[in-house]
């Protein structure tokens, strides 16, 4: 009884994330969170100061 008790709260989590994930339209993470980092790079190339050729 003690195993089912512990995990009681992860099961419950998991079976209530697939149903949703089923019924209704979840966006894709991965595909959302490598969109964000390809804007974040871009504005950094474009707002990034140029180099001083005094560095070199």
């Amino acid at each position: 009884m003690g195993i089912i008790k512990s995990s009681f709260s992860f099961i419950l989590g998991t079976v209530c994330g697939v149903y949703v994930a089923q019924n209704y339209n979840v966006p894709n993470i991965k595909k959302l969170a490598d969109t964000a980092l390809f804007m974040v790079k871009h504005v950094e190339e474009k707002y990034r100061k140029p180099k001083n050729r005094d560095d070199d």
